[in-house]
């Protein structure tokens, strides 16, 4: 997928897939003025379709295999 790097705010668990609603990792500025928001998997299903049709892409899929910050043990202290 194509990322149009934009000021756009970042994507949260709050924002979800247009098409099935599960959480969104891309977002679909459209030339018409609107946008789509889809998870990493229907993005990579519609991604010819969406290419013709976006402004700017989103893609924040890259955040579904960085691991996740260490949490320190409260006990270690």
């Amino acid at each position: 997928m194509t990322t149009v790097l934009t000021p756009a705010t970042p994507l949260t668990a709050a924002d979800r897939c247009d098409r099935c609603g599960a959480q969104a990792y891309l977002r679909v500025v459209l030339l018409s003025g609107g946008e789509l928001l889809f998870c990493a998997h229907h993005g990579r299903k519609f991604e010819p379709e969406l290419k013709k049709i976006a402004a700017e892409i989103q893609d924040e899929t890259e955040r579904l295999t960085n691991a996740p910050a260490a949490v320190a043990d409260p006990e270690d202290r």
